[in-house]
């Protein structure tokens, strides 16, 4: 873990977690996505093995977590399960959490473009971060997405 501004930064594989850094994870993710979104839909959807996990750690609390996808032949690095503590919102943690995910992808796969499936009232919010839309307004579980890119 390295120290950024008032937090850590953790990025490791699902393997590398302990059983209750997961449970935290897995918790928050829960309590934003479906709890809170009011969205049933299978939050354990068998691609957490494969994806590389970004936390903001405050005092050893989570307090912000992303997934990272790596690429594939058919599909560019993603950021995805983008979530804030509502604990901690109001804080721009949501800018800080973007910053440090593409400064990871960029890292670990660089000289790729990297993707996101943007909740559509999100647009804008992604948008500041150079992440345009390359698809029609889609529903996904309910909600309106839009597939974004960010160029290199």
């Amino acid at each position: 873990m390295s120290a950024h501004r008032a937090y850590e930064v953790d990025v490791r594989r699902l393997d590398e977690l302990s059983a209750v850094e997961l449970y935290e994870l897995l918790k928050l993710r829960v309590d934003v996505f479906v709890v809170e979104q009011a969205c049933a839909y299978p939050e354990l959807d068998g691609n957490d093995a494969d994806c590389l996990h970004l936390r903001l750690i405050d005092g050893g609390a989570l307090i912000a977590c992303a997934r990272l996808w790596r690429p594939t032949p058919d599909r560019l690095p993603r950021i995805g399960r983008v979530a804030v503590s509502p604990t901690h919102r109001g804080k721009r943690l949501g800018d800080a959490l973007m910053r440090d995910a593409i400064s990871a992808c960029e890292t670990v796969y660089p000289g790729e473009a990297i993707e996101i499936s943007a909740q559509s009232h999100l647009q804008r919010f992604y948008g500041s971060f150079g992440f345009t839309p390359i698809s029609e307004e889609y529903l996904e579980d309910g909600i309106p997405h839009v597939d974004m890119v960010r160029r290199v």
